[in-house]
This record gives structure tokens, sequence and C-alpha cells, in this order.
């Protein structure tokens, strides 16, 4: 039940398969590129399942912003929940986002107490990163 992905992304994803009845997640950038997915996903789903969720994460931001008659809003989570079971979709700090796809079944509060666990270590490890200089490499 590893990621599939070019780079290290399973101690991402594979704590949140751990949740009973999770079926699949994806890690992928706020503009919908795929970063890393789970087992259960083809390279097609997941990259379908990044699109899909980037294009939901903008609807969600816009119809916040409208509802509070403001210019923008930053959204904390998104759950959807449908006759197949629950996505949840949470956005990072630092450009990326976790979404993640339970069946019927899943308890949505654990689902979404490790979906956030993971995205705070995320952040944890975005934060020890090497700081930037302002070429973009690494400063001294």
């Amino acid at each position: 039940m590893t990621s599939r992905d070019g780079g290290d992304t399973a101690w991402v994803l594979d704590p949140i398969l751990e949740v009973p009845h999770v079926v699949a997640a994806v890690l992928l950038t706020r503009d919908g590129l795929v970063r890393g997915y789970t087992d259960a996903l083809s390279q097609a789903s997941g990259e379908r399942v990044a699109a899909i969720t980037s294009t939901v994460q903008g609807a969600c931001r816009t119809a916040a912003a409208a509802f509070a008659d403001r210019e923008g809003a930053e959204i904390r989570q998104v759950v959807i929940e449908s006759d197949h079971g629950y996505v949840l979709i949470v956005p990072t700090d630092h450009g990326t986002c976790v979404a993640a796809y339970g069946d019927t079944e899943v308890r949505l509060d654990l689902l979404a107490h490790r979906v956030h666990s993971q995205v705070a270590r995320l952040g944890e490890k975005a934060m020890a990163a090497a700081p930037r200089g302002v070429d973009g490499g690494a400063s001294a």
C-alpha cells in the first residue's frame, strides 16, 4: 500500500491508509500536479484526481469568499460526501494538498484527524528545509 511516484511521499500517504476503510490518497500541488499517490490508483487516476481536486479547491475558495463577501478565502478542508463514501481535501501552507478517499464505512473524524496530522508533518518538514536565497539557491 505504498505510494507510487518519483519521490518519497510514502511517509505522508501510508499513515492515512492505516485508517480503516480508507481506500486511496493523493499528494498534489495546489495547481493539480501529482506528487504521489497510493496503490489503489493507477497513474491516470492519480493525475485525474489531482486535477479535479485542484479545481474543487479553487471553486471552494471562491465560494467561501463570495459567501463572506470578501476578496479571497483560504480553505482549511473540503469534505465531499457521496453514495460511495467521502473525499477529504486538506491544503497545506506551502502549496501542496492531501486528498483522501474513504468508503461509506470510514469514520470521517478519524480520517480528518490523520490527514490533518500528516499535513502538519509536511509543514514541519518544509520548515526544516534549508532556507532559500533570493535567487532560489540555498543560502549560506
